[in-house]
């Protein structure tokens, strides 16, 4: 038999944005002392966001590369270029490529 999934709580919903919005707040505050410390506060908050099964927003997703993992800061170790209706961002650590539309 398969294992029922338990109801979610809005209350955990809450708990883990919170918490989100705090590792990324600690990550860009971080930056530049201790970039490793800032990718490993990106690695938690993706994974709290997936045990709880809550989306993170989109200014979140955008500030990690897809590829890698790392906390992405524009002009630090990451290449923003504009091509045509898209926003190509490059993360320097992998050489992966995230597009963006912006219209």
């Amino acid at each position: 038999m398969s294992r029922m999934r338990k109801r979610d709580k809005p209350w955990v919903r809450d708990m883990v944005m919170q918490r989100v919005e705090r590792l990324f707040t600690l990550a860009a505050a971080e930056f530049r002392l201790h970039p490793g410390l800032c990718n490993r506060y990106a690695l938690l908050a993706r994974r709290l966001s997936m045990r709880h099964r809550v989306r993170l927003p989109a200014e979140f997703r955008r500030r990690m590369c897809r590829h890698c993992g790392s906390y992405l800061v524009h002009g630090a170790n990451t290449r923003v270029r504009l091509a045509g209706a898209h926003v190509t961002v490059t993360c320097l650590e992998c050489g992966g490529r995230m597009r963006y539309p912006y219209r």
